[in-house]
């Protein structure tokens, strides 16, 4: 049972998960042998002020 995790900063709608979700399972389907039931995908919403790149929180300005 493969469970996929994927962590996002938070803002997505439900039909973009959706439509992840949908092209994660079809290619753990077509490449791993899985069956769709077998296939978790977890969506983990990180609101920005949890979030930092190059030790700049997201929405932030960085410098060039």
């Amino acid at each position: 049972m493969p469970v996929i995790k994927i962590e996002l900063s938070s803002g997505r709608s439900q039909e973009q998960k959706q439509k992840v979700a949908d092209d994660v399972t079809q290619s753990l389907i077509k490449h791993c042998a899985c069956t769709p039931e077998s296939v978790h995908v977890v969506f983990v919403d990180v609101q920005p002020s949890d979030w930092a790149i190059g030790g700049k929180f997201l929405g932030q300005p960085r410098k060039p």
